[in-house]
């Protein structure tokens, strides 16, 4: 396979980060002793990725004057101005020429220890036009939980915990891909799923056991950076 392309999407505003998102935006959080962004770059250097390319909006100079041209991880940095908000798939419409190879698709809000080169094995071991990555996450219910068939209850749980596996926001594509998604305009992961779905093409996902936190409320960005403190000194 030739050198990999990757796509980090910055260019949300973050709003349930405010106050700290008015100054920075999410891929600059910090973490340990770098930011969110920094994570993200490492895992895309050490699986062979060799272009970036960061969508961003509102904060492209603070990025940009951060990340540069990308020659401290060893990769190649492009930024790619968001004129609107186009949601998690359409900001992909303006680099469809440069996408002609699978690619790498990450929101630059997570903070995981993923092995982007196993993602890359498993999907090269079963070729689809989208794998997903995913990881469990368990949602508790507040209240008494009733299964019901014909008018009479058949089950209860009180307040029980249920376990799901979510989209990590980290995609594995090929150019393929485009053929599901409209040629401009704002569009969407669920909207590109229910398409992919309702063609009948098929979508790979590979399993996640390990560290992953979508950054999107501080108590969020804070349990990412206790958790990088506790490997980090479990390290050393």
């Amino acid at each position: 396979m030739s050198e990999l392309t990757a796509v980090i999407q910055a260019g949300g505003r973050g709003t349930r980060l405010a106050p700290y998102s008015t100054v920075l935006p999410k891929a600059l959080m910090p973490i340990r002793d770098g930011t969110v962004i920094d994570n993200l770059l490492e895992q895309f250097s050490a699986a062979g990725v060799g272009t970036v390319l960061v969508t961003v909006s509102e904060f492209g100079p603070l990025i940009r004057s951060y990340c540069g041209d990308g020659d401290r991880w060893g990769l190649d940095i492009e930024y790619i101005k968001e004129e609107e908000p186009l949601g998690t798939i359409g900001p992909l419409n303006p680099l469809r020429q440069r996408l002609d190879g699978p690619f790498f698709v990450s929101n630059s809000d997570v903070f995981t220890d993923l092995a982007l080169k196993d993602v890359l094995a498993e999907h090269e071991a079963q070729p689809a036009p989208l794998t997903v990555v995913v990881t469990r996450q368990t949602v508790n219910i507040a209240y008494g939980v009733l299964d019901h068939v014909a008018g009479r209850v058949v089950d209860f749980r009180e307040k029980p915990t249920e376990e799901f596996w979510v989209s990590t926001g980290i995609y594995f594509m090929e150019p393929a891909v485009f053929d599901h998604i409209p040629p401009s305009g704002p569009f969407g992961f669920d909207q590109l799923m229910r398409a992919m779905l309702d063609s009948g093409t098929p979508v790979n996902v590979y399993e996640h056991e390990g560290r992953w936190i979508d950054i999107g409320r501080i108590e969020d960005l804070r349990r990412a950076q206790e958790q990088a403190a506790a490997a980090l000194a479990n390290r050393s």
